[in-house]
């Protein structure tokens, strides 16, 4: 069992443990080839519909594109954060994956938490990175970042989940990147300060997990 509490970070509470209930059911049982997250039960759809604020940043990350083209100089008011991030990715594009995902997780903790409701004045919001870099965020924010870092990287949208769940030992929801790696579930949590396998975790209780073709409802 893992004890996350040597490297905890502010806690990701603004997250609606009753989104998935108002999003409707999953029709079939999960049949992926891979390890049911935190021991849960899992039902699988694709209807991902009713997952707006998901779906919306998907859209508005890949509306920023034309941004992370764009040149920049770097000057006190302007850190050409998204440059730089394309740059990191380049620069470890030649790396084991198993390397990536830590850089990739390591790259991302360093960033600010900050609560939703003082970052944007909403109870949650779902950032895309460049408003990360800019604006830094909370739990969902860093497991966005890396998913589409690691997307950026080749990893198959299939092989990865941001997975929303209740921390049992602080009572607060939370969201964090899974990868699946050669079987395994690879948790990148902000938490965290290491990339850890899922099943060294037991204080997580998956709610659900989402990429971008599928969503899957968790029970115990």
């Amino acid at each position: 069992m893992l004890n996350a509490t040597p490297f905890i970070k502010p806690i990701c509470a603004a997250i609606a443990l009753f989104y998935v209930m108002v999003s409707g059911l999953p029709a079939n049982a999960a049949s992926d080839p891979y390890p049911k997250l935190f021991g849960s039960r899992e039902i699988k759809s694709a209807k991902l519909k009713k997952f707006r604020k998901w779906t919306d940043v998907i859209a508005r990350y890949n509306v920023d594109s034309a941004k992370r083209r764009e040149k920049c100089r770097v000057s006190r008011a302007n850190r050409c954060s998204v440059q730089q991030w394309g740059r990191f990715i380049k620069k470890i594009k030649s790396l084991p994956l198993r390397e990536q995902i830590d850089e990739v997780n390591t790259y991302f903790n360093r960033l600010q938490y900050i609560i939703d409701p003082i970052n944007w004045g909403k109870k949650d919001y779902w950032a895309t990175p460049l408003q990360f870099f800019n604006k830094n965020g909370d739990c969902e924010d860093y497991a966005i970042s890396k998913y589409l870092s690691l997307r950026k990287l080749g990893v198959p949208v299939k092989d990865m989940r941001i997975v929303v769940l209740r921390d049992l030992n602080l009572k607060v929801a939370h969201a964090i990147l899974v990868v699946y790696h050669n079987g395994k579930p690879l948790v990148l949590d902000n938490q965290i300060s290491q990339v850890v396998d899922a099943n060294r975790i037991r204080h997580y209780q998956p709610i659900y997990s989402i990429n971008e073709t599928n969503w899957w409802l968790h029970r115990g």
